[in-house]
């Protein structure tokens, strides 16, 4: 055996390259993990994964996986995730007893980032028959920041991926094989789509594409053999019985193969095994159009999910992908479309990156937090990056062409590598060059959007927060806008530590002692200004030199108390203490807003200008801010001033109904009425439950200028039928129009 295992490494060398690396990425991913923190979904799903395995101890008689019972604001959508991973998770901390159950999270989400690392590489070289394909694939997959980090703790997405990549292998070995798969790869393409399906309904994809990639390759060969028959007439006869027995095998093989594994997903999958048709679609069609917005930094500007332009996907992957394998693409398209004989495999590989990718943009999809959603074609154009590359060095022709075109890819990785290295375990947090990598991301996209830093922050403060003599109860208070996550790093320090909510922006305005706050979601303004940190930051937990979170300790509770006495009606009281307050931190908005709604109430306009420019003069796209301000303008009949303050909300944020409702009230008491009405739209775009009062307004509007009632009635309707086509009530539109 011992010399059995000699032989083999001195005949193939480059293979067990491939194998030696294959083995020490399985280590080193479940090792690295360990560091991971706790994303922001995951708490959602821990007690459905308990619900889930209930289910099948109970022999399906306990429910609650099927409605998604008691997973809080989720409850009732949950159930529509297979989630697989996060069962096998919940199953093995179970069984073993294990209290930490993001150990076993970790380990077998980095089993899965492995799974999808090691198909990539093995489909590189079915496709190139060169193992110095599979090993620069696997190479580049493992050295990509973006999907090494979500290998650490993203249970949905790493997963999905893997399984659509081991899919996508799978398909190729069958029609590389076909007329005669073997059974491994007849059962492997069905497990492959049956736990694909278990993870997420996008599983489907996999049945899609089987049967896209079956037409054409049975349209080849009824092209080859028309070709054989056009040159030997007597073959044709022949060649019809080869078509047609192509035919059944491949429609037999098909049906099989996608039943069982449609099958298996079901199987693994609660709500689907209730109703394994209806619950399926429904969840399909839920998913298409998932409902959920999200306002996200794009571009430095805070836009909602569902809005964002259609180059986000793209050009959240061209940022954020190592330049090496945006190089190794290029290549594949450049140096391989000579290679006639491989056009079904380079098909079959460029249409799983592809395809998804034209779909979300072609149907705008609703998605967010970088590109995770469609991380599943990514190692897809990592194979065409490594193809690419592989085919650079067969361009060599002398040896030391090919050392040089052999060492350049790696070396184009030294930059990443280096980044996994430093920034551990936030390599999911990634930029490239082409952007300035993450100091030149920072303040212009999203970067640790699913709250891995909470995990270090909370290991900070458990090691350094002291009481200060400020507590109001007798545990030192954490607050947080993800409670999830520190309170679960919190769980062994109840009787020191109590974790509560707070929002960023309404920090002044809650009872704390320390507050943990990730970046995500604050003002890209706010981030980039000289305000960034606040005066009361105590740690930040950096990547590449840019805070991604950081800690904050009150040394003063004046803020707290201030609004107290405001809300008591005790303005004087609390103006002492709120500028008290500002004095030592002067960027918090919830201090500066609760004294500008004191200065307005006490019809002081002047001083709540004066305040309201202090902060907008760093955020100056905050919207209550540029609310209060054109308030307090009109209260001095500056009515063209408080319009343009409006104005910056209606374009910042089209799901603001106040500012153009206010706008447009201004537009009315100036006669503007085309105005009037362009904000009137607006403002029903974003509520339209306020049309008969948007009516009211145009009535009055238009009587002021001696117009009748009936003019203004017939321009509301021309603006709630444009108003029913942006909500996407075509035939209600149609069907109004259309009356006379």
């Amino acid at each position: 055996m011992k010399n059995k295992i000699i032989d083999w490494f001195k005949v193939d060398r480059i293979r067990a390259a491939f194998v030696i690396i294959a083995m020490f990425m399985a280590v080193a991913l479940p090792i690295m993990s360990g560091d991971a923190g706790m994303s922001g979904d995951e708490h959602f799903h821990f007690q459905q994964a308990e619900n889930v395995i209930n289910f099948y101890r109970s022999f399906g008689r306990d429910t609650s996986a099927v409605v998604g019972a008691g997973t809080g604001i989720v409850e009732g959508f949950i159930q529509q995730y297979g989630q697989l991973p996060d069962n096998i998770s919940f199953l093995i901390a179970d069984i073993f007893n294990i209290e930490d159950i993001l150990i076993t999270r970790r380990f077998v989400n980095s089993i899965f980032g492995w799974l999808g690392i090691l198909f990539a590489g093995l489909l590189a070289f079915r496709i190139s028959k060169s193992w110095w394909a599979a090993i620069l694939t696997a190479t580049l997959l493992f050295l990509s920041p973006r999907y090494l980090g979500h290998s650490f703790n993203n249970l949905k997405d790493i997963p999905f991926a893997a399984m659509m990549m081991m899919g996508t292998y799978y398909l190729t070995r069958f029609f590389q094989t076909f007329p005669k798969p073997p059974k491994k790869v007849l059962i492997m393409l069905a497990v492959s789509i049956g736990l694909a399906l278990a993870i997420r309904v996008g599983g489907l994809l996999l049945i899609a594409y089987f049967g896209l990639f079956g037409i054409i390759f049975f349209l080849s060969k009824c092209l080859e053999a028309w070709r054989q028959s056009k040159k030997n007439k007597k073959l044709a006869a022949e060649q019809k019985k080869i078509i047609s027995a192509t035919f059944v095998k491949l429609l037999k093989l098909g049906l099989i193969v996608t039943l069982a594994g449609y099958a298996l997903g079901v199987f693994l999958w609660p709500y689907a095994l209730v109703s394994p048709i209806s619950n399926v679609a429904s969840t399909f069609a839920t998913m298409s159009e998932f409902g959920a917005a999200i306002r996200q930094n794009f571009g430095g500007v805070m836009i909602w999910s569902d809005l964002l332009p259609w180059y986000y996907i793209p050009k959240f992957i061209l940022i954020t992908v190592p330049i090496a394998v945006l190089i190794g693409l290029a290549l594949f398209f450049v140096l391989l479309w000579k290679n006639k004989q491989s056009y079904f495999w380079y098909f079959i590989v460029f249409f799983a990156f592809f395809f998804p990718i034209f779909w979300l943009v072609y149907t705008g999809a609703n998605v967010y937090g970088g590109w995770r959603h469609a991380l599943f074609v990514y190692p897809p154009m990592v194979v065409m990056a490594g193809l690419g590359f592989n085919a650079l060095i067969d361009f060599g022709k002398r040896h030391y062409q090919k050392i040089l075109l052999t060492i350049l890819p790696f070396a184009l990785l030294i930059p990443p590598a280096v980044f996994i290295v430093k920034n551990h375990p936030y390599q999911y947090v990634f930029f490239n060059r082409i952007v300035g990598g993450v100091p030149g991301a920072f303040g212009f996209f999203e970067l640790d959007y699913y709250y891995h830093s909470t995990r270090e922050a909370s290991e900070w403060v458990i090691a350094n927060a002291q009481k200060t003599g400020l507590e109001t109860t007798d545990r030192i208070r954490v607050a947080t806008w993800h409670p999830p996550s520190v309170a679960y790093f919190l769980r062994h320090d109840t009787a020191k530590f109590e974790t509560v909510f707070s929002r960023w922006a309404e920090r002044g305005n809650n009872d704390w002692d320390y507050a943990i706050f990730t970046i995500t979601g604050m003002s890209p303004d706010m981030l980039r200004s000289d305000m960034f940190p606040p005066t009361n930051t105590v740690h930040q937990i950096k990547v590449s030199g840019v805070p991604i979170a950081i800690i904050l300790k009150r040394t003063d509770k004046s803020d707290y108390f201030g609004n107290i006495q405001r809300q008591q009606g005790n303005l004087d009281s609390a103006l002492v203490l709120l500028k008290n307050s500002l004095a030592l931190v002067p960027s918090s908005e919830a201090v500066i807003l609760n004294i500008v709604q004191i200065y307005l109430q006490k019809n002081q306009n002047d001083s709540a200008i004066l305040y309201l420019d202090k902060l907008l003069a760093f955020d100056p796209r905050n919207e209550i801010a540029n609310y209060l301000k054109a308030h307090a303008l009109l209260r001095q009949n500056r009515l063209d001033e408080a319009q343009r303050y409006l104005q910056v909300i209606v374009n910042h944020n089209p799901r603001n109904e106040n500012a153009p409702w206010l706008s447009a009230r201004i537009h009315a008491q100036q006669s503007n009425l085309i105005l009037m009405e362009r904000m009137l739209e607006r403002a029903l775009i974003a509520n339209a439950n306020r049309q008969q009062e948007a009516l009211d307004l145009m009535r009055q509007a238009y009587q002021q200028i001696g117009m009748s009632e009936n003019d203004a009635t017939m321009a509301f309707r021309r603006i709630w039928i444009r108003v029913l086509e942006e909500l996407g009530f075509t035939a209600e539109a149609r069907q109004l129009r259309n009356q006379r």
